[in-house]
């Protein structure tokens, strides 16, 4: 069914909560349509019989980067199953509009692209990043230049051909927090990226807080269910342009079966993001006082998202759960665990790695919607295979702070 009428929200669309906009966003016109659910396009190509028409078309997207006006043309240029998806996040993260990509990584090399082809080819980056944004970037895959540095040196670290600033808060996989108002005011005319995987809309929208481009894995938390990979890049309309014109031109788009799941995943967002992390905060509480385990990680702003050091070793812990399982990525329903100097940050050079923060004996867990008391009891028998120090420091679990 053709529903090219959902590629633009409605204009008269009162602001609504977060938890509203989640179930109704992308779908404000199904009603008037004779829907409930939204339908699937999964056409690559449309027929047109107009080819001068058609032409004018698309030499304006080549012009304006803008979405076509009237039926899609090329399921590489724009489809109106992922055109709600996008239409959704944008308004949960509070953007003018959204680009959606075949995964993070292509969202991310989007954004170096598209500032690259403006001459603005350096970057400046707070570490610690996802493993692979950190490898995206130093190894100058894109023609990119990147200059690592604390929060505090933003400012001096921009130099006349600096076309983003990057930081990932909370970060991956320390969950260090960073201010984002004040770097963003460092930051000046230069463009702030914010990576929210981990925190996602529920938790904060940087956009409110003087970021101008959001970056997400979906993959993780917005398709909440580990079965659909994709990206997607928050920004003003006349970013989405240029990011619009990048995606076409380099085939990353998103397949329109993924934009339905991730759209259909926006609309429990809110729930799952809320309830894993009151889980997590549970199991905050227990590992900080287990004396199996040296130091605990876990946001000022909360998240289902903890990382943990061990005493013991901690590959024994990995290979010792059996609820919880031991595999990469994160965000989903089911509680995964692992070894970020071994797997997401095993790419990083080891200097750099342990400079950031990522030891050795650190844990990564993505905490889903299981029972606290399961997750607790796998944890504990898979902490007991390591050994128990006779002593330990007591204190609250560690809270990352701007200067990492």
């Amino acid at each position: 069914m053709d529903d090219e009428v959902s590629m633009t929200p409605p204009a008269a669309t009162p602001p609504r909560a977060l938890a509203t906009e989640a179930v109704h966003a992308g779908r404000d016109d199904l009603a008037s349509l004779g829907l409930h659910a939204p339908p699937i396009d999964l056409s690559t190509t449309y027929p047109s019989y107009d080819s001068r028409a058609e032409a004018m078309r698309i030499d304006a997207f080549a012009a304006t980067g803008a979405r076509p006006d009237g039926p899609p043309v090329y399921a590489r240029l724009d489809n109106p199953t992922t055109g709600r998806f996008e239409t959704a996040l944008a308004r949960l993260e509070g953007a003018g509009s959204a680009v959606a990509f075949a995964s993070g990584m292509a969202a991310l090399s989007a954004v170096l692209l598209a500032r690259a082809g403006q001459g603005l080819r350096h970057v400046v980056a707070v570490r610690p990043l996802y493993g692979c944004s950190d490898h995206l970037l130093g190894a100058g895959l894109l023609g990119t230049e990147v200059t690592w540095t604390d929060p505090a040196g933003i400012a001096d670290a921009i130099r006349p051909d600096t076309g983003l600033v990057m930081i990932e808060t909370p970060a991956n996989p320390t969950l260090a927090e960073i201010d984002i108002r004040a770097v963003a005011h460092a930051c000046g005319s230069v463009p702030l990226l914010v990576d929210n995987t981990f925190a996602t809309p529920v938790l904060q929208r940087p956009l409110d807080e003087g970021a101008r481009i959001v970056l997400h894995s979906a993959t993780k938390y917005l398709g909440g269910h580990g079965d659909v990979m994709g990206g997607v890049v928050a920004c003003d309309e006349e970013f989405a342009a240029v990011l619009r014109q990048v995606r076409f031109a380099t085939g990353g788009v998103l397949h329109p079966l993924a934009g339905y799941l991730l759209l259909r995943g926006l609309s429990t967002l809110p729930v799952r993001v809320r309830a894993a992390s009151a889980t997590a905060a549970e199991l905050v509480r227990r590992l900080t006082a287990d004396p199996r385990v040296a130091r605990v990680h876990y946001p000022r702003i909360g998240g289902a998202m903890v990382s943990f050091e061990v005493y013991g070793d901690p590959h024994r812990v990995i290979s010792g759960v059996r609820l919880i399982t031991p595999a990469v990525s994160l965000g989903s329903v089911d509680s995964l665990i692992q070894h970020p100097a071994s797997i997401s940050h095993r790419i990083v050079e080891e200097g750099d790695r342990r400079a950031s923060g990522v030891g050795d004996r650190l844990l990564r867990m993505s905490v889903g919607l299981e029972d606290v008391e399961d997750l607790w009891a796998d944890l504990c028998q898979a902490l007991s295979d390591g050994p128990a120090p006779s002593a330990r420091k007591a204190g609250r679990p560690v809270r990352a702070s701007a200067g990492r």
